[in-house]
């Protein structure tokens, strides 16, 4: 696959970032590659080489690959916003963890110039699809590479809802909510609530209880084509929310239901050729 046309999304609020897309940019023009800069970011930059700039539907149709540079909440907004496109992306870290974006600014350039030669591995992630149900009507949609969440907002107290896959009743429970998360995510809130790992190649689903008041609720895997539905028992809108990603954020009503479904189309994840997923765990997790 060639690469001709490459986007280039950053993390534009870091002031350590100019100097980065600088020598990016000019790396990839050196390659003879058209580079586009998402729109609105270039004007915040100290250093920038002299880019096009294009909003985020021109990147999606003109580019053959996106390059993200920040840290994994980078990417995950990018992945949201190009993943009806089919375009690949790779992820260069400037930010902590990088489970996703896994490639190191020192090694940036080596790196890329492999995978623009056509030497790497790629991994494709599915997304979650959801959907906010009032009154028999979508009021919200929205997509998640990592997590949907129903959880309790600005109140003490437990929230209680219903939870059902593929029309079967699962549980009716009270806590401080419920993570569904894809095997990316399991990394994410799922594990520091008490999740499983999941490979990422699985197709798969984690359920995951924030706090639940019975103790035998334990996560739930279930197969990645399940169709879930969750009933909000009990709440007031600023007490009952769902968040996609940890990035947006809607407040829910008594009665609503949440369904949620694997997006059709995946995200492509290129990464170096020796890329080893289990090794990433046990650099970000401080493994032995």
């Amino acid at each position: 696959m060639s690469f001709n046309t490459i986007g280039i999304i950053g993390k534009f609020s870091d002031p350590t970032l100019g100097i980065t897309i600088e020598t990016l940019g000019n790396f990839l023009l050196s390659k003879g590659a058209r580079v586009l800069l998402e729109q609105g970011g270039s004007e915040t930059l100290t250093h920038s080489p002299n880019l096009e700039t294009a909003d985020i539907a021109t990147l999606g149709t003109e580019c053959d690959l996106v390059i993200i540079v920040g840290g994994d909440g980078t990417l995950l907004h990018a992945a949201r916003e190009l993943s009806d496109y089919d375009i690949p992306l790779v992820g260069i870290n400037l930010g902590r963890l990088g489970f996703l974006v896994d490639i190191s600014p020192t090694k940036m350039t080596d790196e890329l110039s492999n995978i623009l030669d056509g030497h790497y591995y790629e991994d494709q992630r599915f997304l979650l699809k959801s959907a906010i149900i009032r009154d028999q009507k979508i009021i919200h949609e929205g997509d998640a590479l990592n997590d949907v969440v129903l959880h309790k907002w600005n109140t003490v107290r437990m929230i209680e809802f219903e939870t059902y896959v593929d029309g079967q009743l699962v549980n009716s429970q009270r806590s401080d909510g419920l993570i569904i998360s894809t095997p990316t995510g399991s990394t994410a809130y799922a594990l520091s609530t008490g999740g499983p790992i999941m490979h990422p190649s699985l197709n798969a689903v984690v359920m995951v209880p924030v706090c639940p008041h019975t103790l035998s609720n334990r996560p739930l895997v279930i197969c990645g084509d399940s169709f879930i539905e969750l009933l909000v028992k009990d709440g007031l809108e600023d007490q009952v929310h769902i968040t996609l990603d940890g990035q947006l954020n809607f407040g829910l009503q008594q009665d609503d239901r949440i369904q949620i479904r694997k997006k059709d189309k995946p995200i492509r994840l290129l990464h170096p050729e020796k890329h080893d997923h289990f090794q990433i765990l046990r650099a970000k997790l401080h493994w032995g």
